[in-house]
């Protein structure tokens, strides 16, 4: 069985890990930080909606939500433009809406990683008919690849030019239980 330690040394189902290039302890300050800059956005008596994007977001979304000073419902979104490659295919497919309503609410986006970009834009045409108050994102990487409309608003790290896994983001559904990120 292979630990965390191993892991770190670069091995782990026959798959290298080059680096870590956020520790468990770089993340959990970032964190705690975005949490903050959300709860001073919005009012105590906001609509607050956080939707997260699964499954690469499950992880930061309970680590933000719960550091998150005001009151708050949750839901979430399944998307996919990966599958078992290491590029974004383009191609997404919507695998799960939310079930909240959006009309009237504050709605905060929570997204693992921001790459191409084309999950979002295909998203936030969608959740804007819907008719929020408010949508800002919210992504713990940013690729800075291309433009959005909106860029998100909040964002934990700019992330180098790598293939990242750990902390919820995978490959091939492996890694996502990894404490830190690592370039593989």
């Amino acid at each position: 069985m292979s630990t965390i330690a191993e892991v770190a040394k670069g091995r782990l189902g026959g798959r290298s890990v080059r680096r870590i290039v956020y520790s468990e302890d770089d993340i959990a300050t970032r964190v705690s930080e975005l949490a903050e800059e959300i709860t001073g956005h919005y009012a105590a008596d906001d609509h607050l909606l956080v939707l997260g994007l699964l499954k690469g977001s499950f992880i930061f979304m309970s680590d933000l939500v719960r550091r998150v000073q005001r009151p708050l419902q949750l839901d979430f979104l399944v998307a996919s433009s990966y599958g078992s490659g290491t590029v974004s295919s383009g191609d997404l497919r919507l695998l799960y809406d939310p079930g909240a309503s959006l009309r009237g609410r504050s709605v905060v986006i929570v997204e693992d990683i921001i790459d191409s970009g084309h999950t979002l834009q295909r998203l936030i045409p969608l959740l804007r008919e819907r008719e929020p108050r408010s949508l800002d994102v919210c992504t713990l990487l940013h690729k800075r690849i291309a433009p959005l409309d909106p860029d998100a608003r909040w964002v934990g790290f700019d992330a180098p030019p790598e293939f990242l896994v750990g902390y919820g983001l995978d490959h091939a559904e492996d890694f996502r239980h990894l404490p830190f990120i690592a370039s593989l």
